[in-house]
């Protein structure tokens, strides 16, 4: 079994790399759980329903002109394409997989704590299909 530290993560946002301003990076795939229990059963049972994604990007804050606020302000409620790959300087494949998908930026916060890095936290929504390309 390999293991793998995150030292290099890709991101691009709108076909453009953004990886040197990203501090964390979590992609979740989930179904939406149906309860399909039935009268006599003394344990739920579930069903997959319909699937989604979300994407969490923390990234380094930046107030230049073409810098993180400025690039994150319009998108907010706008889908944009989004590529993530756990190891940037690798090629793509079974051991380095591109995920690929349209997702919505939900919000973006401002502000933060005495001392502490300015960095936004953001959540990306599904807006359609996330594909997981090995080659």
């Amino acid at each position: 079994m390999a293991t793998i530290v995150l030292t290099d993560c890709f991101l691009s946002m709108g076909g453009t790399d953004y990886s040197a301003n990203v501090q964390s990076v979590t992609l979740i795939y989930a179904a939406d759980m149906l309860d399909d229990t039935a009268m006599g059963d003394t344990t739920h049972s579930n069903v997959g329903g319909l699937k989604g994604w979300s994407m969490d990007v923390s990234f380094f804050n930046d107030y230049a002109a073409a810098a993180i606020d400025a690039v994150l302000f319009p998108l907010v409620g706008t889908a944009v394409a989004l590529i993530m790959r756990p190891i940037k300087s690798t090629v793509v494949g079974t051991g380095n997989p591109n995920y690929t998908g349209t997702g919505i930026l939900e919000g973006l916060p401002q502000g933060g704590g005495v001392g502490a890095l300015d960095v936004k936290t953001v959540s990306f929504k599904s807006a359609g299909t996330l594909t997981r390309a090995t080659a």
